[in-house]
């Protein structure tokens, strides 16, 4: 009997080894999936020997890797913007790479849509967004979302792009827009999740709205795992109702670097943070053709100097100036968006460096207004229910000193012109921009001439160095 029940528990000691060891091989086993991000890089290719070193840096320690980008690749470097095919030398470098999946942004139908459409076939990406909807053959429509796999797990990416500042589009001409329509990018991101979660192990939104729209989503809807945000050029690494919510800043300075541990197909934990590329060696293969983009002898001719530095507000007191100054008006509006550069410092300045300042082709409008008029269309701005991006700020830098009063709640109530004549109609200069976008907007005899904003810029500089440049706000906003 002994003999027997030695045997007995030899036996069961035995198969609960086996049991044992046999669990622990079949146990989901722990994986890493990371996920490198970039946004609002602005054609900034001047940082993307950096991007690169640190993408193959990852690529060296981490098995599972997808790099993303939500959007705005071009306008903001003359020598991407002005290239033969202008945007292209973004692209070919974010091929190179090996980008995996990326949305629009409303850059990138600064030079229309048919571009665009011939753009995007170019990119070795997959371009996703759920909220453009085309009724044209000259931009086909895009699929809404993708889903990358990496050692079986499955991941899907969903795209969206404002339609805030339009309205009804993202910001731009109207013309870049015709035939194309823009639902309401919360809802079609909120529809598409439903039908993409059953089907994929990380969901995430790639997002061209803004960190304030991406957050209000948050608050109605906690099916995605994260959101890659774009648009706003913040910095953001919040949770929002669960989920990670991040942004990269802009113009290529960081990387976003977020690390999702994985069980099977469960996820364990999210972690992201943001890399700082100065930190990095440029990658010389990559430094090597981005000097080739910048050998261009035409962008590089010096043209004129500044006698002092500019910053922002200083810049666009220059560019109110210049237009009124070419289109003979009494007063120059200039919008504070319009103005690419935050700072340019004293002494020479090229072409590229204007061609920066202004990437946009911007003509100059001329019109008539009064005081009543120009109020109007200020208080409007500021009180955007809709583009709140651009909303409660100065939007507007002008020629002519103003202030405008609000309530405890921030609310523009009136714009006191202390230099300005109540009734008396003034000649007015603006971007075609404004003219053409600003809600609210009345006038008479409004014209867009053929006047571009650079080349008038470009002209002073050439003919009238060293420019002064007046750094001192005429715009103020004041509590009743």
């Amino acid at each position: 009997m002994n003999k027997n029940a030695d045997i007995v528990k030899k036996i069961s000691r035995t198969v609960l080894f086996l049991t044992v060891v046999v669990a622990a091989a079949c146990a989901p086993r722990e994986r890493t999936l990371v996920l490198l991000s970039t946004n609002d890089m602005h054609a900034k290719i001047q940082h993307f020997p950096q991007l690169a070193a640190a993408v193959e840096a990852c690529r060296d320690t981490a098995q599972l890797v997808v790099l993303v980008d939500a959007g705005d690749r071009w306008t903001g470097n003359a020598y991407v913007d002005m290239a033969t095919t202008p945007g292209k030398p973004m692209i070919s470098l974010m091929n190179r790479l090996g980008y995996d999946v990326a949305t629009l942004g409303n850059h990138e139908f600064d030079h229309g849509q048919a571009f665009l459409g011939r753009m995007t076939d170019s990119m070795a990406f997959e371009v996703v967004s759920a909220n453009v909807v085309s009724d044209t053959c000259t931009f086909p429509r895009l699929p809404p979302y993708t889903i990358v796999e990496r050692d079986g797990i499955r991941i899907g990416f969903i795209g969206v792009v404002t339609n805030y500042e339009g309205p009804g589009h993202p910001a731009g001409n109207a013309s870049s827009y015709a035939g194309l329509r823009f639902p309401d990018p919360q809802q079609m991101a909120m529809r598409y999740a439903a039908e993409l979660r059953p089907k994929v192990d990380v969901l995430v939104l790639v997002s061209h709205m803004g960190d304030d729209r991406d957050a209000e989503l948050l608050e109605k809807d906690t099916q995605f795992d994260l959101v890659i945000g774009g648009h706003t050029h913040v910095e953001r690494d919040t949770l929002v109702n669960g989920t990670l919510l991040t942004q990269t800043g802009k113009d290529l300075r960081n990387v976003g670097v977020t690390t999702i541990r994985m069980k099977g197909r469960r996820i364990t934990g999210i972690d992201y943070r943001l890399v700082p590329l100065s930190a990095y060696e440029p990658d010389s293969t990559y430094a090597a053709e981005v000097a080739r983009y910048y050998a261009n002898p035409e962008l590089n001719r010096p043209v004129g100097h500044l006698a002092s530095g500019a910053g922002k507000w200083g810049l666009a007191n220059w560019m109110a100036r210049s237009v009124a100054d070419e289109a003979d008006a009494e007063i120059g509006f200039y919008h504070i968006g319009g103005v690419r550069l935050d700072t340019i410092p004293a002494g020479g300045v090229g072409t590229a460096r204007v061609y920066d300042l202004e990437p946009f082709g911007t003509r100059i409008a001329r019109m008539r207004m009064t005081p009543a008029q120009m109020r109007r269309m200020i208080l409007s701005k500021y009180n955007d229910p809709v583009n709140i991006k651009e909303a409660h700020r100065i939007d507007l830098i002008s020629t002519t000193p103003y202030t405008i009063v609000t309530d405890a709640a921030d609310n523009a109530l009136d714009v006191r012109f202390p230099a300005l004549r109540e009734g008396r109609t003034y000649e007015v200069a603006v971007s075609d921009y404004v003219f053409r976008n600003y809600n609210d907007l009345d006038c008479t005899d409004g014209e867009i001439t053929d006047d571009r904003v650079a080349d008038v810029l470009l002209e002073e500089l050439e003919e009238e160095s060293p420019v002064a440049i007046d750094n001192t706000p005429r715009q103020r906003v004041v509590r009743r």
